[in-house]
């Protein structure tokens, strides 16, 4: 059983060196005391360059993400959860079901231990929790100044089971856009906490790993037309995209959708439209219109599933054009944002 306690004494390497970043005493204690003792997986005991994997029994999906998010500890999360969910998820939304991960680290040099430390057992906890191995990876140290802490680099490799072409060009009149619950947590929950935003109660980030829900979806026999976890950008961006591959329009209903009191609250401070601020454990899926039902009820029962609701229609007027019905009973263009709302947010 895995020890929570820190590995190597903080008084004796209490800040990660330049000194020891080519592979010296504390590079060796980091990789043999820590990641390998906390990812404790036989594929990464064997030490060697890289992976070597059993063949699966279906098509291949992979994904690679990096994450820079400031700052690295935020409510609901941190960057070592939002690395291994982020990438689970980019898997999971393929209609694969995850099964590896790399995991490269860049160390600023003075980066703490027991941050480190911290980061590391998170991951740990997030891999544990989505049923994925991590089998390889890389750190590297950077110049004090150069690297604000740590950033991370996950690549995931997942396998299709089942008979799904998961694909936003598929997409039909008709067909009908579902969105797994409240938007706009995980941006709101980082800003708040970059601004010192205080509320009555905490907003927290959203950050999870959705192959659970994915899997309840597909497992209903649902028609899955595409899968798109709207992270940067939002479910604005994401769904624009989807349009754009199509070339067919979307068009949503804003009373749909929804946004929490204090979310929403937030984003009028700050200037922002929660239709584009990112999520992290929020899943679109566009489903055959007479499997929207079937596919409502097997999202609801899934616990990160339970406030899904039927949001839109992708329609063939305003190709590749997403409209919104706004709670006034007008409509607007939902354009894709242009620049980066939120930097810094994954």
């Amino acid at each position: 059983m895995l020890s929570f306690s820190c590995p190597i004494p903080l008084n004796e390497y209490p800040h990660v060196s330049m000194a020891h970043g080519g592979g010296g005493t504390l590079m060796n204690a980091l990789i043999q005391k820590m990641f390998v003792a906390t990812f404790e997986g036989e594929t990464l005991k064997a030490m060697h360059d890289g992976a070597i994997l059993p063949p699966p029994n279906g098509q291949l999906a992979f994904s690679t993400d990096s994450y820079v998010v400031k700052p690295l500890f935020f409510p609901g999360g941190d960057i070592g959860s939002l690395a291994v969910n982020g990438t689970v998820n980019d898997v999971a939304m393929c209609g694969a079901r995850p099964l590896y991960l790399s995991v490269g680290f860049i160390l600023e040099e003075g980066l703490s231990m027991e941050t480190l430390w911290q980061i590391v057992r998170s991951m740990r906890i997030a891999a544990a929790s989505a049923g994925v191995e991590i089998v390889t990876g890389d750190t590297k140290v950077v110049d004090k100044g150069k690297g604000d802490g740590i950033y991370i680099n996950t690549a995931g490799v997942g396998v299709i089971e089942r008979n799904v072409q998961i694909d936003p060009r598929s997409c039909r009149p008709g067909d009908k856009v579902l969105l797994s619950g409240p938007i706009a947590m995980h941006g709101i929950a980082i800003m708040s906490k970059r601004e010192g935003l205080g509320f009555d109660t905490e907003i927290q980030s959203d950050c999870a790993a959705l192959n659970g829900l994915v899997d309840a979806l597909l497992e209903s026999g649902t028609m899955v037309r595409v899968m798109r976890d709207p992270t940067r950008g939002g479910v604005a961006s994401a769904l624009n995209e989807i349009a754009s591959s199509s070339r067919q329009g979307i068009r949503i209903d804003e009373a749909a959708i929804l946004i929490p009191e204090q979310v929403r609250s937030a984003c009028e401070i700050l200037g922002f439209d929660p239709l584009y601020v990112a999520n992290e454990g929020k899943m679109l899926a566009i489903v055959a219109p007479d499997d929207a039902p079937r596919a409502l009820e097997a999202m609801r029962a899934h616990p990160l599933g339970r406030d899904s609701a039927i949001i839109g229609e992708v329609v063939a007027e305003h190709p590749s054009t997403v409209v919104m019905k706004t709670r006034i009973g007008g409509t607007r263009v939902v354009d894709m944002m242009s620049g980066e709302q939120l930097p810094r947010i994954c």
